[in-house]
C-alpha cells in the first residue's frame, strides 16, 4: 500500500477532474478498511491502461456498458494494481502487452461509479503492445481494436479522455514503440527513456 500511496503522490494531476479523483483516491486509502479488495465495500482500487503502440491505442467495447472503453478490471487478492491492469488488459485483447522499460508507470486516475452501486478508484497505468491485432479469447468482448488517436479521443467519454491525452504524450506513444517492433534495441531503450516530450503523469508504484 505504501507503494501506492507514493506514486499517488508523486502524480501530477493534467486537469481538474483528476485532480479531484487525486484528493478523493488519497482519502479513501487511507479510510476504507481494505480499500484493494472489491469484496469488502463498495468503493475500491481498480487497475486498468491505456495500451499504446505503433497503430495509437488499444480500446474495446464493453459488454456491458457498450462504450468503447481502456482495458482494465478488479484487482485479484494480493495483486497490485499495475499487476491487474496488466493481466486484464492482456486477458480482454489477447495481446502480448509489457509494462514500459523501467516498470509500471501511473499516467492517470479516475473516480467513477460503476455497475451494481459500486465506485471505482481507478488506477491508469501505460502499457506497450507489438504491431499485432487484437484476439480477444472467448468470454470477452470480441470487439477490441487499435484506433489512432484522433478517432480514440472521438469515442471516449469523460472519464476516459484524460487518461488518452496522457498516453499519447509518453515517449512510448510518441515514437510508436512496442514489443516486437524491428527498431534496435538501443533505439527502443532511447525511446522508452525520454525520446520526445517528456511524460508528466510518470509515477511508479515502487
Amino acid at each position: 500500500m505504501a507503494g501506492i500511496r507514493s506514486a499517488i503522490e508523486a502524480h501530477v494531476p493534467g486537469d481538474q477532474r483528476e485532480t479531484r479523483a487525486r484528493a478523493r483516491i488519497g482519502v479513501d486509502l487511507d479510510t476504507l478498511p481494505d480499500p484493494l479488495d472489491r469484496h469488502t465495500g463498495l468503493t475500491h482500487v481498480t487497475g486498468s491502461a491505456v495500451v499504446v503502440g505503433r497503430r495509437g491505442t488499444v480500446l474495446h467495447l464493453h459488454k456491458r456498458l457498450h462504450r468503447w472503453l481502456q482495458p482494465g478490471g478488479h484487482l485479484d487478492p494480493g495483486e497490485a494494481p499495475s499487476d491487474a491492469a496488466l493481466r486484464e488488459s492482456q486477458e480482454e485483447t489477447g495481446l502480448e502487452l509489457t509494462h514500459p522499460l523501467g516498470g509500471p508507470r501511473l499516467i492517470h486516475m479516475d473516480v467513477h461509479e460503476a455497475a451494481h452501486g459500486h465506485t471505482h478508484l481507478d488506477l491508469r497505468y501505460l502499457l506497450v503492445a507489438p504491431d499485432r491485432d487484437p484476439a480477444p479469447p472467448p468470454g470477452e468482448s470480441p470487439e477490441a481494436r487499435w484506433f489512432g488517436w484522433d478517432e480514440a479521443h472521438a469515442v471516449a467519454d469523460e472519464a476516459l479522455i484524460g487518461a488518452l491525452r496522457a498516453a499519447q504524450h509518453q515517449p512510448e506513444a510518441v515514437a510508436g514503440i512496442g514489443p516486437g517492433s524491428d527498431e534496435p534495441e538501443s533505439r527502443r531503450r532511447a525511446g522508452a527513456v525520454g525520446r520526445g516530450p517528456q511524460p508528466r503523469h510518470n509515477g511508479g508504484e515502487t
